[in-house]
């Protein structure tokens, strides 16, 4: 498999106490991947590790080849690896329209106002939201503005924290259906996700994580079939 991005034996944590211990991961071009696990099993962490938020203590990050390891996370943004937190963090009293602009914060090219109306494309529900305080908006509105924000900065890779926390069943659905089109448009996608039959679903692969390690990898319908997975996530 061509890598696009190639983590390796990285170890990671707050201060002095690892959370995550030699994971391995790899994620190609155009590819959805599901990170599943237990609260508290290191998934947050890991995302915050790759995008340079956690302190990383051994291990490498390589994104198309290149190291990003311990860079400062704008340079990992220009890079091309974008995180859309969880719990949105937006701006609450900036502009829906500011807010978007920020993805785009480092760029220095004319096509930042295209962009903003291709990303209006996937989320035509901000159109005639774009001059509101982003902090009026419904829950699973201000998840579309942290997703829109992200495709903004142009990224090859969107890793997605909890996109689904605190939303209505049929706004997941939406949201879910947004980010396989973000994916099928290609751009690669690192879902963390903790509905895992839903994340599994739309997924091409999927790790599972577990007290800060890999303990499962595969292609997320053998994963989706597998009986540890099913006792241990799916309830069956």
């Amino acid at each position: 498999m061509t890598s696009l991005l190639q983590v390796e034996k990285l170890t990671a944590g707050y201060g002095m106490t690892p959370v995550l211990f030699e994971v391995d991961l790899e994620l190609a071009p155009g590819e959805l991947v599901a990170l599943i696990g237990a609260n508290g099993a290191g998934k947050s962490t890991l995302l915050g590790a790759l995008s340079g938020l956690v302190r990383v203590s051994s291990g490498t990050v390589h994104l198309s080849d290149r190291p990003v390891t311990r860079l400062r996370p704008e340079m990992i943004v220009a890079s091309g690896m974008v995180h859309v937190p969880q719990g949105r963090r937006l701006f609450s009293t900036m502009t829906v329209k500011r807010n978007l602009l920020l993805g785009a914060y480092r760029r220095r090219d004319q096509q930042v106002n295209e962009d903003l109306e291709r990303i209006l494309g996937y989320f035509p529900a901000l159109r005639d939201k774009l001059d509101r305080e982003a902090g009026t908006l419904s829950g699973g509105e201000q998840q579309m503005v942290a997703i829109g924000r992200g495709l903004m900065a142009r990224p090859t890779l969107l890793m997605i924290d909890e996109p689904s926390l605190g939303l209505a069943p049929n706004i997941v659905d939406r949201v879910m259906e947004i980010v396989k089109a973000i994916n099928k448009d290609g751009t690669a996608v690192l879902l963390v996700e903790q509905d895992v039959v839903l994340a599994l679903d739309i997924a091409d692969r999927g790790y599972v994580l577990e007290n800060g390690r890999i303990v499962m990898r595969g292609p997320a319908a053998d994963l989706r079939r597998d009986p540890a997975v099913r006792k241990a996530y799916l309830g069956v």
